[in-house]
């Protein structure tokens, strides 16, 4: 690890962390020096994923949706290991299907983990953070968060909210000393993105891809993080297309099967559990 690329000393929480992008991004922090605390709602997997990182970094429990549970997890971060100087908000779940058919119950869990989590742990860190003049604040949102996808209605709102949500608090927080990135990932090899389609000319990243493009934006100090990169440049002239211009392209890079064409039977496991 260049010593351009080192975290050494520095507190960072991470949302979600005992599997998939959330696992390897604590892998490569705890590599680049942090103290990495991983905080998810299965308690013992959190500390079973802490104690495979290393003596001094620690595992907690943690429910995104309930604000004192994240409070708490603030709290007992700062009280056991110090200020905390990064928050990584990387919980969240994915449940596809037409929205017509989509129960409320359903409705309720994404907007709950992908958007009130989101919410609350972006709030807790400003209040946190904003005081002592430095932070980080990085929320993963989605490219699904850029461009709708059919029967992921309420997962992509979920993540277009995310989109908003970090353009308005890097915007409060300017000059503070705090900053707030957004991740854009594209669909990724993890549990949540199983059964999954790609876009015409992509494949799925793997979760060190992402987590690589974390670590990154430490030290590039972007606001939006795509990934892969390219996306990022397909995004701009696409955003310049009357709506019509922009179905007929998603159309055409076979962006309608992503989501709609999603394999069921591999991601039934997955959803039910997932469902609060």
């Amino acid at each position: 690890m260049s010593e351009q690329r080192r975290l050494d000393g520095q507190v960072v929480a991470v949302t979600g962390g005992a599997s998939g992008i959330g696992l390897a991004t604590s892998k490569l922090l705890a590599g680049a020096g942090a103290t990495v605390v991983i905080g998810d709602l299965d308690a013992e997997a959190a500390e079973n994923a802490a104690a495979e990182l290393g003596e001094r970094h620690r595992g907690f429990p943690l429910d995104v949706t309930d604000n004192d549970s994240f409070e708490n997890f603030v709290d007992r971060t700062e009280s056991e290991l110090g200020p905390v100087y990064a928050l990584i908000n990387n919980a969240g779940v994915m449940i596809l299907g037409p929205l017509e058919d989509e129960t409320e119950a359903v409705t309720d869990t994404m907007l709950a983990v992908n958007l009130r989590g989101v919410i609350n742990g972006t709030r807790i860190a400003m209040r946190k953070m904003k005081p002592r003049g430095r932070g980080r604040i990085i929320n993963i949102a989605s490219q699904a968060g850029k461009t709708g996808l059919a029967e992921g209605a309420t997962y992509c709102a979920t993540k277009f909210a995310v989109v908003g949500l970090c353009e308005s608090v890097r915007r409060e927080l300017r000059g503070s000393g705090v900053e707030v990135t957004c991740v854009l990932p594209g669909p990724v090899a993890t549990e949540l993105g199983a059964g999954i389609g790609n876009a015409r000319g992509s494949s799925h990243l793997q979760p060190e891809n992402v987590a690589e493009a974390i670590l990154d934006s430490f030290f590039r100090h972007r606001a939006e993080v795509w990934i892969p990169t390219m996306t990022r440049t397909l995004s701009v002239p696409a955003a310049m297309l009357p709506v019509s211009g922009r179905d007929w392209l998603v159309r055409a890079f076979n962006g309608d099967s992503v989501l709609a064409g999603a394999d069921r039977a591999r991601r039934s496991e997955y959803e039910k559990k997932s469902v609060q």
